[in-house]
């Protein structure tokens, strides 16, 4: 599977996500000025919940913002069979005959694409799964206590 091709529909992911809270953001800065979010006695708050919305809206711009960058420019990796997993890895894990893909990065945890007929998930190292397969290789099995239940893990594939 070429990694540059997944990274390109998640790009492509995140800038529509980013697009739609830009609109978001601006909608909601806009109802924060409006003169109907002006204060009517001491107790109406309603002007300045919608500014502190929009200034949380802002922050996770510049966060998407920045995380698109991160995925434009990152240098991905090659891994060999004897490479430990570390960042840009696409690995393939079996548990109970299932087999999932995951794609470790620095940022952008929970996102999720599909290509190639594989549905393939993002993971930061930050997450029980990716903690556990930062520095494994090819072959290796571990086990993740996910929602109280220990998961048995195989990692069959890195690319």
């Amino acid at each position: 599977m070429d990694k540059r091709k997944v990274i390109d529909l998640i790009v492509d992911k995140l800038k529509k996500d980013l697009e739609c809270l830009n609109q978001a953001t601006q909608a909601t800065y806009q109802g924060a000025i409006h003169s109907d979010s002006k204060a009517e006695d001491q107790y109406d708050t309603r002007g300045l919940e919608a500014s502190y919305l929009a200034g949380a809206q802002s922050k996770r711009v510049a966060e998407l913002e920045e995380t698109i960058k991160l995925y434009q420019f990152i240098d991905l990796k090659k891994f060999g069979v004897e490479d430990k997993i570390s960042a840009t890895a696409l690995v393939g894990l079996r548990s109970e005959d299932k087999l999932s893909y995951f794609l470790l990065m620095p940022k952008g945890g929970g996102l999720q694409i599909q290509a190639a007929e594989r549905i393939i998930h993002v993971l930061t190292p930050q997450s029980p799964i990716g903690e556990m397969i930062l520095g494994k290789k090819l072959n290796d099995e571990f086990e993740v206590q996910i929602q109280r239940k220990i998961k048995d893990y195989e990692i069959v594939s890195v690319e």
